[in-house]
C-alpha cells in the first residue's frame, strides 16, 4: 500500500511537471487585473449591490483560461497569471487569496480544450454543483448580475457541472432551457476566445457559515420577483415539518429522536415533507402557503425566501454549528425566526436530539 502511494505521487509530479513545459509555469502577480486583455464592467445599478453596498464587478478576458480541480479550486488564468477577485481557492473551508491557489504550485495538469466562443464561468468547485441553496443563492445570482452586462442568449457556452433535472427546470422559467453547459467535471482545462466571469454574489472572505450574515437583500427580492408567480399548488399542510431522514447525499443534520419529534408535532397538525422530492413549482407554493415551519438545517430552508411576512420558522441546529443563514434570509423577508439549538450527538456528522419539552415552549 505504501509502495502504491509512492508510485501514485511520482505519478502525480511528472504530470505537473510536463504541463507546467507544456502550459507555462502559472504565477502571481498583484497587477494581475491591469491588462488590456481583461475589461472590467462596473454595475451602475442601484438594485444590485453587495452588502457592504459596492457596486458587482463583470470581468472579459480575452483568450483567457479556466482550470477546476473539482474541489475547492477554480483558477481564472490570463498569459499565465491567476486573476483575483474572480478565482476561488478555499483551504480548510476559508475562502483564501489568488495567491495561495493550487495551480501555482501544481500547475494546470489537465490537457487543455480549446473553444472559439464565449465562456460565463458559474463553478466554484463542489458547493454550487448540487446544492440547492448554493444553486439559488449563488450560481442564479451571478447569472443575473453577468445579464446586466450581457445578452445571455449570445453566450455560448455556460462552465458549470452537468445540469440535474431540476436545475434545468428552473433554468426553463429563466427562458434559459436553450443554454449549453460545458462540464467542469470533464473539461477542467479550457481556453475560450473570451472568458466572463463576475463578482460572487456575498461570499468575499473567511468561512461560508460566517459570511452567509453578509447575504444583500436584492438576492431575496429578486428570487421571489421571478419564481413567486411560477408556484404550483396542491394540497399541501400550512404546518410544515422539515423531513430529512433518508438524505443519503447530504445526510448531516439528523434528528435522532425524529419519530418522537414527529408524533408530537402530529399531535399538534403538522405535516411532514421531504422537500427534495417536491418540483421546485410545488416548493414555493408550499414554503409560501406556509404558517409555520420547523425541521433540521439543510438546503430546504432556502425556501424561506418565498414565505409569506411574519411567517413562524423554527430551526433544529447543532449546537456549535456556525451557521445564521437561515437567520439572514428571514430577517431579510421579515419573517418570525427562532432556532433550537441541540447539543450535539455523539458522532462526526452534526446530528442533534432534540428537547421536546423546549419545543413545546417555543412553539
Amino acid at each position: 500500500m505504501i509502495i502504491k502511494k509512492f508510485l501514485q505521487n511520482i505519478f502525480k509530479k511528472f504530470f505537473q511537471i510536463l504541463f507546467k513545459i507544456v502550459y507555462g509555469k502559472v504565477i502571481y502577480s498583484n497587477q494581475n487585473l491591469k491588462n488590456k486583455n481583461i475589461v472590467i464592467n462596473q454595475l451602475n445599478t442601484s438594485k444590485l449591490r453587495k452588502f457592504n453596498n459596492e457596486p458587482y464587478s463583470v470581468y472579459s478576458i480575452s483568450e483567457g483560461r479556466v482550470y477546476n480541480d473539482t474541489v475547492e479550486n477554480v483558477a481564472i488564468i490570463n498569459q499565465n497569471q491567476i486573476i483575483d477577485k474572480i478565482s476561488y481557492q478555499r483551504l480548510g473551508g476559508k475562502l483564501i487569496n489568488a495567491d495561495k491557489s493550487v495551480v501555482l504550485k501544481k500547475g494546470t495538469p489537465r490537457i487543455k480544450k480549446k473553444i472559439k466562443s464565449n465562456l460565463l464561468i458559474l463553478s466554484q468547485g463542489a458547493s454550487g454543483n448540487d446544492n440547492y441553496f448554493h444553486w439559488l443563492f449563488d450560481i442564479l445570482p451571478k447569472i443575473k448580475i453577468c445579464s446586466e452586462v450581457y445578452n445571455l442568449k449570445n453566450i455560448e457556452n455556460f462552465y458549470f457541472s452537468k445540469l440535474h433535472k431540476w436545475q434545468k427546470n428552473i433554468l426553463e422559467i429563466l427562458d434559459l432551457q436553450n443554454i449549453k453547459i460545458l462540464d467542469s467535471s470533464i473539461y477542467r482545462h479550457v481556453q475560450a476566445t473570451k472568458i466572463i466571469a463576475v463578482d460572487h454574489p456575498w461570499y468575499e472572505k473567511g468561512y461560508i457559515n460566517e459570511e452567509a450574515a453578509n447575504i444583500p437583500d436584492w438576492i431575496v427580492n429578486w428570487l421571489k420577483e421571478i419564481f413567486l408567480t411560477k408556484a404550483e399548488s396542491f394540497n399541501a399542510n400550512d404546518k410544515i415539518f422539515i423531513d430529512r431522514r433518508d438524505d443519503t447525499k447530504f445526510n448531516h443534520c439528523q434528528i435522532i429522536n425524529d419519530e418522537e419529534v414527529f408524533q408530537y408535532l402530529k399531535s399538534k397538525g403538522f405535516s411532514k415533507y421531504k422537500v427534495g422530492q417536491l418540483s421546485f413549482k410545488n416548493q414555493i407554493h408550499l414554503f409560501h402557503n406556509a404558517k409555520i415551519i420547523i425541521g433540521p438545517h439543510g438546503a430546504a430552508f432556502a425556501n424561506l425566501v418565498f414565505c409569506k411576512p411574519q411567517t413562524k420558522v423554527i430551526e433544529f441546529k447543532p449546537f456549535h454549528h456556525p451557521t445564521v443563514v437561515n437567520k439572514r434570509i428571514s430577517k431579510i423577508n421579515d419573517l418570525n425566526f427562532k432556532s433550537i439549538k441541540a447539543p450535539d450527538f455523539k458522532n462526526d456528522k452534526g446530528d442533534i436530539f432534540i428537547n421536546l419539552d423546549m419545543l413545546k415552549k417555543i412553539i
